[in-house]
């Protein structure tokens, strides 16, 4: 069975089209009009072992906040869709990414509840190119959500505000890795409750 999925989301401010395989080789490639944040899109997929692609045109003369926000929906949605009905995968999932002088701790649970907690450094630098960092945050809120999962996002240490953001979407993507593979052995849905 291939886990993939092709979700398309049109609002009045954005156009987003995202095509998701779980079983990748881990090619990343996205056009939203935000150049560092493709950047992050293709370390989602690298990382994550997705191939993951993102077609995306939003109001970005006002701001990068619609793109980013609508994008992470339809990733979300994606990789609901693609998760099916969860048999017999790992379901959590956790890294530890160093980049740098920047450390980086995600934990996923892809329990069907929408959950976030995410931390990192006061006073980061506002702007990366013409990405707001603090979309970073939003962007793991939005697919969270969408897609029902737990995450946990940790920056234990870091100063390069590059280098933060960059590490987070790496140790997303291998946590999530992590959870979505298959557990061996088992077969059915890894929950006491039948479902997820």
């Amino acid at each position: 069975m291939t886990r993939s999925a092709r979700i398309g989301r049109v609002t009045g401010e954005t156009q987003v089209l995202v095509e998701l395989s779980l079983e990748g080789a881990g090619i990343g490639r996205a056009e939203t009009g935000v150049p560092f944040f493709d950047h992050m899109l293709a370390q989602l997929g690298k990382h994550g072992g997705l191939d993951l692609t993102v077609q995306a045109r939003g109001d970005i003369e006002i701001d990068a906040h619609h793109t980013v926000e609508d994008t992470a929906t339809a990733l979300g949605q994606a990789l609901r869709e693609a998760l099916g009905e969860k048999l017999g995968i790992c379901r959590f999932g956790d890294a530890l990414v160093p980049l740098d002088e920047t450390l980086v701790r995600a934990a996923v649970d892809l329990s069907g509840r929408p959950y976030v907690v995410h931390t990192e450094p006061d006073g980061m630098s506002p702007m990366i190119g013409t990405y707001d960092t603090t979309l970073t945050r939003h962007f793991f809120e939005s697919l969270a959500h969408s897609a029902g999962i737990c995450v946990h996002i940790d920056v234990l240490r870091g100063r390069n505000p590059h280098h933060i953001v960059e590490a987070q979407f790496k140790a997303f993507g291998r946590a999530l890795r992590a959870a979505a593979a298959a557990d061996p052995g088992s077969t059915g849905v890894p929950s006491t409750k039948g479902v997820l």
